[in-house]
């Protein structure tokens, strides 16, 4: 396997034959399912992966709608891609057990929990106008939708892989379709979510790469999106929309705490609490080769964290427009984040050097 930079630019070139011929199956498979129509009702096709382990005892064991991650057996998180309108990963658990993403809608009747927002469904990327069109609060619950429902968004896996045996760190990758209410293409990506776990904490490696194929693709000035979290209710500020038991801190690498976090750029963003009895957090950190580095942040005190570099006008009060960004026909644009789980708040955890190490930076 390649280096992880390498593979976020080319991966199919960065791949070994089989592979690469795996996924070019997969490519022609979904173009096969768009022209006959049957990608259209919802369809999720989805390449065989591996169960392996690594030497961190991460491993992957493939079911019809999702991958489930495993660190020495133990649940870590799943990564849905079959029966919601967006590939999610679900739950995020931490290294005492405890879940640190929220577990409505994906989940019924868990206390203290919020009802609100539901297309916050734990860990997701896509963003709130692209072409025009709502990805972020409209692709959202199960789908196929129920007969008579209003046709939404969708982002529908074509294909995905998982490295091989003894890979570090353990990754699967995939390539999306982006398809509109009346059943058109507005672009595809391909994702790559690398997985690992030490002493320290557990980590995923994320790697988006938008691919404007089929005609440009303009990501409009919106704070809905883009790189998105949904945290339990214990890592709240504070309460609110029905949730109880908040008692969280947000800090960012500006030092701006909880609400004044919201909308200012920052190299990462970390919320931490006490959960399950554990003094616990989850940050996200941005990667400085991203879209205007540091990103803004769509932060907010009831549990949502979002790296959204499009929303200029609603963070900074710019002309409504400046944060468009248009992706030219046959470009691509490749976004980078690593999501830390952690012990400790963000001081005690070293979130900044965690950044610095990841991104190479000079203290």
């Amino acid at each position: 396997m390649t280096r992880a930079h390498d593979l976020h630019h080319n991966p199919s070139a960065a791949a070994g034959p089989a592979r690469r011929a795996s996924l070019l199956t997969g490519l022609l498979l979904g173009a096969l399912l768009l022209g006959s129509g049957l990608l259209d009702s919802g369809l999720t096709v989805t390449m065989p992966s591996l169960r392996a382990a690594d030497g961190a005892g991460i491993s992957f064991e493939s079911l019809p709608d999702r991958t489930r991650v495993m660190i020495d057996g133990a649940l870590f998180t799943e990564y849905r891609h079959g029966g919601l309108a967006k590939p999610v990963l679900f739950p995020l658990v931490g290294p005492h057990g405890e879940r640190l993403t929220r577990g409505w809608p994906l989940e019924e009747g868990v206390a203290g929990e919020a009802h609100d927002h539901p297309h916050h469904e734990s860990l997701w990327f896509t963003h709130g106008s692209v072409n025009g069109i709502d990805f972020w609060a409209k692709a959202k619950g199960p789908w196929p939708a129920a007969a008579g429902a209003e046709p939404i968004p969708r982002i529908v896996q074509n294909s995905l892989e998982a490295t091989a045996p003894g890979a570090r760190p353990m990754a699967l990758e995939s390539t999306n379709t982006w398809v509109a209410p009346d059943g058109a293409v507005v672009c595809t990506d391909t994702r790559r979510f690398a997985f690992s776990a030490d002493d320290t904490g557990r980590t995923i490696d994320v790697a988006v790469t938008l691919h404007a194929d089929h005609g440009p693709v303009t990501l409009g000035d919106t704070k809905e999106g883009t790189m998105a979290l949904r945290v339990v209710s214990a890592l709240q500020p504070k309460d609110a929309n029905g949730s109880t038991g908040a008692a969280g801190r947000i800090v960012n690498s500006a030092g701006q705490e909880n609400a004044a976090a919201w909308g200012k750029p920052a190299r990462w963003v970390d919320y931490s609490g006490t959960v399950g009895g554990h003094a616990v957090g989850i940050a996200i950190l941005d990667h400085p080769n991203n879209l205007r580095h540091p990103t803004c942040w769509h932060a907010r005190d009831y549990g949502l964290f979002a790296a959204n570099p499009f929303g200029l006008h609603d963070f900074t009060g710019a002309a409504k427009g400046s944060g468009d960004h248009t992706i030219p026909a046959g470009g691509s644009l490749t976004l980078r984040y690593r999501i830390v789980i952690h012990d400790g708040d963000a001081a005690a955890a070293g979130i900044e050097g965690r950044w610095r190490d990841w991104t190479g930076a000079a203290p």
